[in-house]
């Protein structure tokens, strides 16, 4: 990897985005490795859960680095139609890799600190867990660049807070604190320092991580399907889902663990 760090440890899969000469704003590189990288983790089954942070970098993301930005833009294919068609295109593989984040078999938990902008954004919305310091602060730069949001932004984010400052945020372009985004719903907790941003991360990782992968998993599954339709039909498939998948060594080790007093272990 040329601009994302990755390790893993306990069932911890570490992703740091490397950037921290262009403020770890998004290149070629970056998005291509982005989705190859959960690719690796959804193919690892010792992996259980996953923590995207922003590593030395002065933001967590300054979103789409500039030379990606030029090179969509400078288009030379002189029919309009394959122009817009390859447009449509260079679109839908920069919301490739964003998907797969939401798409990804394990819970991704992001921990943000300083700038989080325009497609950082749209990379925080598609996690499952969002953690902040107090002095980060979120935008939704895109209307400030006459163009709208079109990596997930506007799709996710009214479905993380009031609909009503979604659109606020995106009409506005203004910056909204660790300290506001803790308290609209954007993130689940706001810190003072780093250091009890990451230490708080990864217990709550550690913690994810000592449960069922198999329940974990489906949790997760049955959440994002619950998103898209409507209860009934949520509650039917699930009544599938848990036809195949209930009886499963993973319930029987939780049982008798319980029953011993001691602590489960999984199976990868």
């Amino acid at each position: 990897m040329e601009t994302l760090l990755f390790s893993i440890q306990n069932h911890i899969a570490q992703i740091t985005i490397n950037r921290p000469h262009k403020a770890n704003a998004l290149d070629t590189k970056s998005w291509e490795e982005l989705e190859l990288i959960f690719e690796q983790i959804n193919d690892d089954d010792t992996i259980r859960v996953v923590i995207v942070s922003g590593g030395d970098s002065k933001h967590f993301c300054a979103g789409i680095d500039l030379s990606l930005l030029m090179s969509i833009t400078q288009n030379t294919i002189s029919c309009e139609g394959k122009r817009r068609e390859k447009l449509r295109k260079q679109i839908l593989d920069l919301q490739t890799p964003i998907n797969a984040i939401e798409n990804c078999t394990k819970p991704v938990l992001v921990a943000i600190h300083g700038g989080c902008i325009g497609a950082g954004v749209d990379l925080i919305c598609a996690a499952d867990m969002r953690y902040c310091t107090n002095d980060a602060y979120f935008m939704i730069k895109e209307i400030d660049m006459g163009m709208v949001a079109d990596l997930g932004t506007l799709q996710r984010l009214p479905k993380l807070i009031n609909p009503s400052i979604a659109r606020e945020l995106a009409f506005t372009g203004r910056a909204v604190s660790g300290i506001e985004a803790q308290q609209i719903g954007l993130v689940n907790k706001a810190f003072e320092s780093r250091e009890e941003l990451d230490k708080y991360v990864w217990e709550i990782a550690t913690q994810i991580a000592s449960k069922s992968p198999v329940a974990i998993r489906g949790t997760k599954h049955i959440l994002n399907y619950s998103l898209e339709h409507s209860t009934k039909n949520s509650l039917e498939y699930m009544a599938t889902w848990n036809a195949a998948m209930l009886l499963s060594n993973d319930l029987q080790e939780a049982f008798l663990a319980q029953t011993q007093k001691r602590s489960a272990k999984f199976e990868d």
